[in-house]
């Protein structure tokens, strides 16, 4: 009876396993290139992300390795199926070469994702 019991517990917990709902986010690209810009051009872009999981997606934090980036997460949960966006902002005051990464942290299966902005902002010749 003992045997038996453990049986249907195993089982009983694999299945819990197996049909637990889990959220995961994928991101269309986890680069954007600003090419090359001039200082003072607009400095917002956009990481556009859907939720493939079968759970509601919340995005918990997401953080820049630099104070010239600014980074924008959504304000709520993101559906199943659903898409959004992380709006990223770089100042573009600052002239030469842009290598960041922003981390985003989420409930998803696939943990913790790193974005990369890159590219290159020019003085102005007048």
């Amino acid at each position: 009876m003992k045997k038996i019991f453990l049986s249907v517990l195993f089982l009983s917990l694999g299945y819990y396993t197996v049909a637990q709902e889990v959220a995961t986010i994928t991101f269309d690209s986890l680069v954007v290139d600003y090419g090359t810009i001039n200082k003072g051009d607009d400095g917002v872009r956009q990481f556009k992300f859907t939720n493939t999981g079968t759970a509601d997606l919340e995005i918990t934090q997401v953080r820049s390795s630099c104070g010239c980036t600014i980074p924008k997460k959504p304000s709520g949960p993101v559906a199943p199926g659903a898409s959004d966006v992380i709006e990223v902002k770089y100042d573009t005051e600052r002239v030469g070469p842009i290598r960041k990464t922003i981390t985003v942290a989420s409930n998803a299966s696939n943990g913790m994702v790193a974005l990369k902005i890159k590219g290159e902002v020019l003085e102005v010749k007048e």
